[in-house]
């Protein structure tokens, strides 16, 4: 009886104990679910659309829908404008992504190294993350003009100098300093230029952040074992410390150049000769101004296939340095 009665009661007991799990399970669902249902709307549903549009030909207005297949990536791949989108796109991220994360992290150091000024410079760097891109294209624009612009007739204020050594600024002199933003061979380094100058103080800003979290109890280590030098002390301890802060930052950066369009609409239109033609442009060109719908999903998709091979890559890397710490 007593084995009975102990059994009869342990029952009870324990679907008193499941019984609050199964609502905390629930609720968990219940609140979860909002999430999920978003995510599936807003991120997965428009990739799914987009990759079934980039094998059509479809049109807005028109009433049929012809499927191509893999025709709209060929043509990607085959087309000469593409092909010159590709490498404008990949030229302009080699050329900004060092430079503005090197300049971030030069201007992270000196302003940590100050002992007065600190919030002046902070401010000055950190200006053209704050402006608007698009008035600030219209600025260098001007800036840029080959006659009326500061800068070709700040070079030219170089003539009749010894800097006419130099057979670039010689050539400047007698024909013209370049059109900038006109010539094929100067356009996507001018748009560079103009990149690295907008986005190396929002780099400068993850930096100094990367910066408070080294223990300075590190440098006072270091110092007794005999490191004096500062590139030392950055070698052994700065640079390694700031592994994951670059590693964000580099991932950041190679997205946001990836994504350049505001400077391109405003001052060259993927031009002179397709020289500055990048993907989130030619997906407007091709997508909106153009209605060929399908063939600019296909290069949104494309677009997107570049940004997660990015964040693989950044995630693999950072969970080897994770293991190998």
């Amino acid at each position: 009886m007593s084995d009975a009665a102990s059994l009869s009661h342990a029952v009870p007991k324990q679907q008193r104990i499941a019984r609050p799990e199964r609502r905390q399970a629930r609720a968990g669902i219940v609140l979860f679910a909002p999430a999920f249902v978003l995510l599936i709307l807003i991120l997965i549903v428009p990739v799914v659309v987009a990759g079934i549009l980039s094998m059509t030909d479809y049109t807005l207005g028109r009433p049929s829908i012809d499927w191509v297949g893999l025709r709209n990536y060929v043509d990607i791949f085959t087309g000469s404008s593409y092909r010159k989108m590709i490498v404008a796109t990949v030229l302009y991220v080699v050329l900004v992504v060092p430079a503005s994360v090197f300049l971030g992290l030069g201007a992270a150091l000196l302003i940590r190294s100050l002992n007065v000024g600190q919030s002046f410079y902070k401010t000055i760097y950190f200006l053209p993350v704050m402006a608007s891109l698009l008035a600030m294209a219209i600025v260098w624009e001007f800036a840029l003009h080959p006659t009326l612009g500061i800068v070709n007739r700040t070079l030219a204020m170089g003539c009749g100098t010894p800097l006419e050594w130099w057979p670039w600024f010689a050539r400047g002199c007698a024909e013209g300093f370049p059109l900038w933003l006109g010539d094929r061979d100067y356009a996507l380094y001018t748009l560079a230029f103009i990149g690295v100058w907008q986005s190396f103080g929002f780099n400068m800003v993850l930096y100094l952040a990367g910066l408070t979290s080294v223990p300075s109890d590190l440098y006072g280590a270091a110092s007794m074992d005999g490191v004096k030098s500062g590139w030392e002390r950055f070698r052994l301890i700065t640079w390694p410390m700031l592994g994951p802060t670059t590693v964000f930052v580099v991932t950041i950066t190679m997205i946001r150049s990836f994504q350049v369009f505001d400077t391109v609409e405003a001052l060259t239109h993927g031009g002179p000769a397709k020289s500055t033609y990048v993907m989130i442009y030619a997906i407007y060109e091709k997508g909106i101004a153009q209605n060929l719908v399908g063939l600019g999903a296909a290069i949104t998709i494309l677009f997107l296939a570049f940004v997660m091979l990015i964040s693989v890559a950044q995630r693999r890397f950072v969970e080897r340095k994770v293991h190998y710490q």
